[in-house]
């Protein structure tokens, strides 16, 4: 393998995000922040990077002779500044699980003098050898006197860990991002930055923001910590319209889940009804019926039928209402008679795939011709054709949307007054679906962003000739309604769409086909899809696919 033409291009890129965070952060870093800004600016070289290609790696507690770097050299020397200003621990205590993931099984078999006993057990089941020994914790060298290496356990990780939730400001971006960037591998729109974009204004948001990583540390561990201590590291709420606020509603949602799978149904009510969660007080209902408080659930539901807050609320508190209803016996069969769903259902035989393969690429294939081609679409098109048409209005550079420069979209996508901040932008791409001007736009974005980040276009999976196909076949109308919907909730509309677009170029119309095969069932955003196309006119049909076994 070629060697980086800058072998410490990750210590420039920790570099500059050091430098941008006290940029932007220098009224907001308490004093070991700001003490471990400038300690590292003092590093050796070597010393730093080590630091640095340690803090990018998972985890806190390292082999050094997994820590081989050309450009480092010697990981021992590197290391003695990082000892002695105490940001590595040299000799750290160690569980047996610590070992058993840090050494081969023939080093902890030497380490306890296992001997021939552990030639025929998994590592994984190497404890009950090792005796009252596996549940001790100790350094390395008590483990193992003539251990070849040593253990080193990073004491800064927390607090790196603190800037890298600063810098990026959500919880899933690394500063692999950066490398990703540097290797042309992700691409991203370049946003004019305000010099005191942030993604923080006060420290209380910062130390909020930092609990509720902790928190969800917690609740999705691969040994998930006791309820308990999750909600006792939970943060208070800050104000109601913080967008931490929305994480916090989202976490503290998760939360009341797990009580619930867990069959506690009065933590589960309590959470849910202190959250402002979105599907929150349709939990609160479930959660009422399966105490059999009808009455209370019966009264709840029917605020929320008078005020729903979305398309969701709405399909599922009709639902719960039939069934409530019986339980309270109260007749409303009149209410509740079933109409028809409105879409066109199409049944279709095929003979079972060999090898097999989706069903709806075999849809796909049975359907198209030449000159009716039917594409495998999902929720690409309808969302690609919008990123592309208001791309300028998505990527606007307004105050708290971009603050670095790894951003896929703004910042605020999912928060409640995403369109009302950017109404004039959006109002002038729409206008172009009724001017006519629309096609010309898409079809130039597609050629200068081309593979540049985007919540919207996806880039991998649509060509130039589909797009121009699709355009010339959907009209101006129906983009502009299904656009407008997406617009409405982006969290949930943007999936849910059908499956497929069946196209009559020469016709200049299309049909929406959702496939469905043996035993599957629509999903509720995809009957809330349905229902919104039949009531726009818009063609769409539900194919279910039986399968005909080979002769």
């Amino acid at each position: 393998m070629n060697a980086h033409p800058r072998p410490y291009y990750y210590l420039e890129n920790f570099s500059v995000a050091l430098n941008w965070l006290c940029g932007r952060y220098r009224d907001l870093l308490i004093a070991e922040e700001q003490k471990f800004v400038n300690d590292f600016s003092r590093l050796p070289i070597r010393s730093a990077a080590l630091a640095v290609r340690m803090v990018m790696r998972k985890g806190d507690l390292f082999r050094t002779s997994k820590l081989a770097y050309l450009e480092i050299g010697c990981p021992k020397q590197a290391a003695v500044p990082l000892i002695e200003l105490g940001w590595l621990d040299p000799h750290p205590a160690v569980s047996f699980t610590d070992l058993c993931r840090l050494l081969r099984k023939s080093e902890i078999s030497s380490a306890l003098g296992l001997g021939s006993a552990a030639r025929s057990v998994r590592k994984a089941d190497l404890a009950p050898l090792a005796g009252a020994a596996a549940a001790e914790i100790r350094p390395l060298q008590q483990w193992w006197p003539e251990a070849p290496d040593e253990f080193f356990r990073v004491t800064i990780a927390p607090l790196c860990e603190r800037l890298r939730l600063m810098f990026f400001g959500n919880f899933a971006q690394t500063w692999s991002e950066f490398v990703l960037a540097d290797l042309g591998i992700f691409r991203y729109e370049r946003v004019c930055l305000d010099a005191g974009a942030r993604a923080f204004q006060t420290r209380e948001e910062i130390e909020q923001f930092n609990a509720l990583y902790r928190c969800r540390e917690l609740l999705h561990a691969a040994v998930p910590a006791p309820l308990e201590d999750v909600r006792a590291a939970l943060p208070e709420p800050l104000t109601s319209g913080s967008w931490i606020e929305v994480k916090r509603a989202k976490l503290l949602f998760a939360i009341g889940q797990r009580y619930e799978k867990e069959r506690d149904l009065s933590q589960a009510l309590q959470i849910y009804r202190d959250c402002r969660h979105p599907e929150a007080r349709i939990r609160t209902i479930r959660v009422l019926e399966k105490q059999q408080r009808f009455d209370a659930a019966a009264q709840l539901l029917s605020e929320v039928q008078n005020a729903p807050a979305s398309e969701l609320e709405v399909q599922l508190s009709g639902r719960i209402r039939r069934r409530l209803s019986r339980k309270l016996g109260i007749n409303t069969a009149a209410r509740t008679r079933k109409h028809e769903h409105g879409w066109t259902d199409l049944e279709l035989q095929l003979p079972l795939p060999d090898p097999a393969q989706r069903v709806e690429l075999a849809v796909s294939e049975h359907l198209s011709t030449p000159q009716v081609p039917v594409l495998y679409v999902e929720n690409t098109l309808l969302n690609s054709l919008f990123g592309l048409l208001c791309w300028e209005a998505i990527f606007s550079p307004l105050p708290g949307a971009f603050f670095h420069a790894f951003h896929a979209g703004p910042a605020d996508l999912l928060e409640g007054g995403f369109r009302e901040r950017r109404a004039e932008q959006f109002a002038a791409c729409f206008s172009q679906l009724e001017k006519g001007t629309y096609r010309d736009t898409i079809l130039n974005t597609f050629e200068r962003k081309q593979g540049i980040q985007s919540p919207f276009v996806a880039w991998n999976w649509l060509t130039r000739q589909q797009i121009e196909l699709a355009l010339q076949c959907i009209p101006a109308a129906h983009l502009y309604k299904c656009f407008e919907r997406l617009l409405v909730d982006i969290r949930t509309n943007r999936s849910g769409l059908p499956d497929l677009i069946q196209l009559w170029p020469d016709e200049h119309r299309y049909r929406l086909i959702e496939v469905k095969g043996p035993g599957d069932r629509l999903q509720d955003n995809q009957i809330r899809w349905l229902s919104f196309c039949v009531a726009q006119d818009i063609p769409v049909c539900v194919c279910k696919v039986t399968w005909r076994a080979a002769l």
